[in-house]
């Protein structure tokens, strides 16, 4: 089976092409960082706007760079949620009208399903089950994986997500937009024992997270500093520190819980330099495993939802041609295959 995936959730219009038996063909990513740079976050009219100019070029690109047509593609996967509801009916809209008019099955699939699948587009790829971190802009959570739809929540954000908390922070640092990747390259500029950021709801049982404190008391620090590039640094370390601990530490709480030693780490944070690092050390001394995407899927990405797409329809799930986006979708809701 091949399948053309769509992306569209949220400021990045990504487009793939899978291949059951020989993996992934083609990828295309379109970045709207620099529509956005100017306001300092995401603009949900203005992303869906730019979906539309950018969705259908893409997808003949990917065509192209796959030497396939509409003949070759045997179903088409879509982001159906959750996400930006705007960006969302662009991606679905188009998919519906191609799966019509090619007359192909289509198939809506759970953004953070799709991430959490990512790392099984390399080699080796993590076997179930195994405990998830799935770490981005929009979402924090912990969640224990005994199969493709089999999942049970353990423990998400209560507030600001982890990747969140990065970019606003790095906008209090005055650093551009998005932050979180330019305040972690800063931090490698920091000094460990100025600073000591709390690890937020470390000392509670449970596997929720919150960051939102962070965030402020980070603020806090950085109006009461001399503002010099080294205390920025210093700062960043501190902050990034203080978000890496408090991850590693409910990675470490969930495994114990489960009784599993093998950890995925997917979302545009698992991309953390630091992050990645620290995970490997911990669960080397647990004689455990751990897994990520590639960096090029750590970010939205198509070819992590044709990958989805592709296990949904073997599965014979096919979407209505009066699918709705869902903005708001939990993982739990979705159907074991």
């Amino acid at each position: 089976m091949r399948v053309l995936g769509i992306e569209t959730s949220c400021d990045e219009t990504g487009v793939a092409i899978y291949d059951e038996q020989q993996g992934l063909l083609s990828h295309q990513l379109y970045s709207q960082v620099k529509l956005h740079a100017d306001y300092g976050g995401v603009v949900p009219e203005l992303a869906s706007r730019d979906h539309v100019r950018k969705l259908v070029p893409l997808i003949k690109q990917t065509l192209l760079e796959a030497d396939c047509s509409a003949e070759d593609i045997d179903g088409i996967a879509f982001t159906k949620g959750p996400g930006l509801v705007g960006a969302l009916l662009v991606g679905s809209s188009v998919a519906r009208s191609l799966a019509y008019a090619w007359n192909k099955p289509a198939v809506g699939v759970h953004h953070m399903e799709g991430h959490l699948l990512a790392p099984m587009l390399d080699e080796p790829a993590p076997a179930f089950p195994f405990v998830a971190l799935l770490v981005s802009g929009g979402h924090s959570m912990m969640v224990k994986v005994a199969g493709i739809g089999q999942y049970q929540v353990l423990g998400e954000s209560v507030d600001d997500a982890a990747g969140e908390a990065f970019d606003k922070t790095a906008k209090l640092l005055g650093l551009d937009y998005p932050g979180g990747p330019l305040l972690a390259k800063l931090a490698e500029k920091g000094e460990a024992g100025h600073y000591d950021f709390p690890r937020p709801m470390t000392t509670k049982p449970g596997l929720d997270f919150s960051f939102s404190g962070l965030k402020t008391f980070a603020a806090n620090t950085i109006r009461a500093s001399d503002g010099s590039e080294q205390t920025q640094a210093n700062i960043a370390f501190a902050f990034q520190e203080a978000v890496v601990d408090t991850l590693a530490i409910k990675c470490k709480r969930a495994l114990k819980h489960t009784g599993l030693k093998r950890l995925v780490i997917a979302g545009g944070v698992s991309a953390n330099k630091q992050l990645r690092e620290d995970l490997a050390i911990m669960m080397k001394k647990i004689n455990g495993e751990v897994f990520y995407p590639r960096l090029e899927f750590c970010t939205d990405n198509g070819a992590m939802i044709a990958y989805a797409g592709l296990q949904r329809l073997k599965a014979g799930e096919i979407e209505a041609m009066s699918t709705k986006a869902r903005p708001r979708w939990s993982l739990e809701e979705l159907p074991p295959i």
